[in-house]
């Protein structure tokens, strides 16, 4: 099953966020590799695709799991959660109705 993994980033996490984006991004390429991830990608703090200075108020993930119990512990392991770039952390199970 699909899980929506939603982190919340903290106030001024712009550092912390490059400074672990590459070990997140290395995780979400092994979910790519293994055919578990449907998507994945930052919120921008302003209207722009490259928001600078502003940074991300948190990101989404989509990505398939045998159980909750598993999408929790895999997001609570996310080097943006280690650095503290999260806030928290929500994981809910995720239907994908469309496309088809």
């Amino acid at each position: 099953m699909f899980y929506a993994i939603v982190g919340q980033d903290t106030a001024d996490s712009l550092d912390r966020r490059l400074a672990a984006r590459p070990a997140h991004v290395e995780r979400l390429h092994a979910l790519q590799q293994a055919g578990r991830l449907l998507l994945a990608g930052p919120f921008p703090a302003i209207d722009s695709n490259d928001p600078g200075a502003a940074g991300f108020t948190g990101s989404l993930i989509v990505a398939e799991f045998d159980t909750l119990a598993d999408a929790q512990a895999w997001a609570e392991a996310d080097p943006y959660v280690t650095a503290g770039v999260y806030a928290g952390v929500s994981v809910k199970p995720f239907r994908k109705t469309l496309p088809a």
